[in-house]
């Protein structure tokens, strides 16, 4: 005889025990309905005493766990035999809630928007608390600067910085190409070619270049970050991490964060470099403007401020960058189109918030008189 299907909830850990199959069904939903459910940021579910399971009770279990993370709440799974774990992956990959359709077409449009309000107001409230967390992990590294992973950090500077060199040079070099050409345009017409210099310098060093490098890293290296993370948590290798006592933040986000923040500035320093020389190629060809001309006139109408404005965005834009890939690679859920989604969000929510940032800086700086 199958010993009867439980689960409760024990020092904040649900335990789910016997055998989780058809039979069993209405004695769980019963069970799952009279529980207080743990309050706590992440619910644990501990199923190591689960004897039997079908897609029935694989179906009951998702719609417990689908209910905890409604609330904002994480939720973490252990114990559960290999061959039931990958029931509740099948299960969970084509998760609908039942009657979803009708539901929603039932209910008001004020209903709606509620739902919808509430479910973005998780999403906030989860991206915060990971932000804070990140916060916390940061201070602590800072303090203890030998539990960081020197060797992770300077692979990540070596992907995401040195061999970014080639595409961050010819992209920033043909922006400056650019800017140059437009503006000689305009200013043969009063015979102000020298104003060239102020233009490409200016422009280049103080918003352009920086805003372009932080783009081009938002897609090259935030999507692989999300990719990265996504794929380990879907192989289960993220559990494997937190079994053996590692901390994911120490592991997988810090290395990335920091290693960003150092290849950044540098990256930024050398988009200025090369965007200028595009553009007194330029002034060059089109102004006779001669590189002694421009390079005097670039020292005397371009003030520093302007490259140090520029440079200071730089660790701003690697921070939200980095923190926006691997935020978004702990959030997938399913197989491999829940990863290639979230890292679609990676690119598009990490380069909204940089120009944002950006936005905001140039608003201060101007009431500054900066």
């Amino acid at each position: 005889m199958e010993p009867q299907a439980t689960i409760s909830v024990e020092n904040n850990v649900i335990r789910c025990r016997g055998a989780w199959t058809l039979a069993h069904l209405s004695q769980l939903e019963r069970r799952g309905q009279a529980l207080r459910w743990p309050d706590s940021p992440t619910v644990l579910y501990d199923a190591g005493d689960v004897t039997a399971m079908d897609t029935g009770g694989a179906l009951v279990l998702q719609r417990c766990i689908e209910n905890v993370r409604r609330k904002g709440q994480q939720t973490s799974l252990q114990g559960l035999k290999p061959e039931f774990a990958e029931l509740l992956r099948k299960v969970e990959a084509h998760w609908t809630r039942p009657g979803r359709e009708t539901t929603v077409l039932g209910t008001s449009w004020l209903e709606s928007l509620t739902r919808v309000v509430q479910s973005r107001q998780a999403s906030v409230l989860r991206a915060l608390a990971f932000v804070g967390e990140s916060t916390i992990t940061l201070g602590r590294a800072l303090i203890r600067p030998r539990s960081i992973r020197w060797r992770a950090l300077l692979r990540i500077v070596e992907l995401d910085g040195v061999r970014a060199l080639p595409i961050t040079g010819l992209l920033t070099f043909l922006v400056g190409v650019v800017i140059a050409y437009q503006g000689a345009e305009q200013l043969r017409k009063f015979g102000t070619n020298i104003f060239i210099v102020d233009l490409v310098g200016i422009s280049l060093l103080r918003e352009i270049a920086p805003l372009i490098v932080a783009i081009l890293i938002a897609g090259r290296s935030g999507s692989a970050y999300a990719a990265e993370i996504g794929t380990m948590k879907v192989t289960e290798e993220l559990d494997a991490v937190r079994t053996l006592g590692i901390s994911p933040m120490n592991l997988l986000v810090l290395p990335r964060a920091f290693g960003l923040v150092i290849a950044l500035p540098l990256l930024t320093v050398y988009a200025d470099i090369v965007g200028v020389f595009g553009g007194m190629l330029i002034a060059l060809g089109e102004l006779n403007v001669s590189f002694v001309e421009f390079i005097a006139r670039f020292e005397e109408a371009v003030p520093v401020r302007h490259f140090l404005i520029g440079l200071g965005k730089a660790p701003f834009f690697a921070a939200i960058i980095a923190l926006v890939g691997c935020y978004q690679g702990f959030q997938i859920r399913g197989g491999v189109a829940d990863v290639g989604r979230h890292t679609t969000i990676s690119v598009v929510q990490g380069i909204f918030l940089v120009i944002v940032f950006d936005a905001l800086c140039s608003v201060l700086l101007n009431w500054w008189d900066l």
